[in-house]
């Protein structure tokens, strides 16, 4: 694994629940994070300094559902985060294909691609957009998770027109968890189309758990809903467990629009 080498101060944001029902809550996932993150995590919960943070550690935090975040991507500091209410997208029937957008797919604007540009695709997450000013994405959050990226447990999906990125997402996989991450677009719908395929390739690899960490009015449209820490621990674990299949270099991207489309109602394709 790569060392992230540049210090960095690493804290926990303080949530509704007390330190030690944080501890006793990940207790039934079995020793998943060592004593160099779980000291300054339970501990202390407040400001610790972490010489380094190893693509090795980060995995053991999402295996116990905690994640970094920094304040703005100009922020030289990160930040733990357990917020007792988690989003999640349903990888069923629930999931849900805004009426617009489907009309916008059946024309078959944008060409998809599968871990082909990580570091663009990252950087674009980073950038200022449509609604916001700044983003939580830091060049420490970049350099770890392009580390994830070449250890294969960080993945992007891109859009592109005419040869040139228009949009796209990442996020981390582990186990049958989906960690979704960033999404970012330059041209109308084409972060919305990477979610469309993302859930066509979880649903297809036999993935369990779409995590988008926080529910927000956008995610919402495709159905995600919140659910307490305690729930989405179990879920966690579960999916983690999960025999999936890796992903294809090449994954057939019709057919995974076409099983997603599957699950829209009759109504909603007309």
């Amino acid at each position: 694994m790569v060392a992230i080498s540049s210090p960095t101060t690493y804290t926990i944001a303080h949530s509704q629940t007390s330190t030690h029902a944080v501890v006793d809550s990940r207790r039934k996932c079995g020793d998943s994070i060592d004593r160099s993150v779980s000291k300054p995590l339970y501990n202390h919960m407040s400001n610790r300094f972490l010489p380094y943070l190893t693509p090795s550690i980060l995995l053991r935090a999402y295996a116990v559902g905690i994640f970094p975040m920094a304040e703005s991507a100009s922020s030289k500091e990160l930040h733990w985060f357990d917020p007792p209410m988690r989003g999640v997208i349903p990888l069923d029937k629930r999931f849900h294909v805004p009426r617009r957008l489907l009309r916008t797919m059946k024309k078959n604007p944008y060409q998809i691609t599968l871990n082909r540009a990580f570091r663009d695709v990252i950087a674009g997450c980073a950038e200022p957009g449509d609604g916001r000013q700044t983003t939580w994405i830091n060049p420490e959050i970049q350099k770890l998770y392009t580390s994830l990226y070449y250890c294969g447990n960080a993945h992007s999906i891109e859009v592109w027109k005419d040869r040139k990125l228009v949009g796209g997402l990442y996020g981390v996989s582990l186990g049958g968890a989906f960690f979704g991450e960033s999404m970012f677009s330059r041209e109308t719908d084409a972060s919305k189309i990477a979610l469309v395929y993302l859930v066509g390739l979880l649903r297809k690899h036999k993935y369990r758990l779409l995590d988008t960490q926080f529910k927000t009015p956008h995610l919402e449209r495709f159905g995600a809903f919140e659910i307490v820490r305690a729930v989405y621990l179990q879920m966690l674990e579960d999916a983690i467990k999960a025999h999936t299949s890796p992903f294809s270099h090449y994954p057939h991207w019709d057919e995974l629009l076409e099983d997603v489309l599957s699950l829209q109602p009759i109504t909603q394709m007309s």
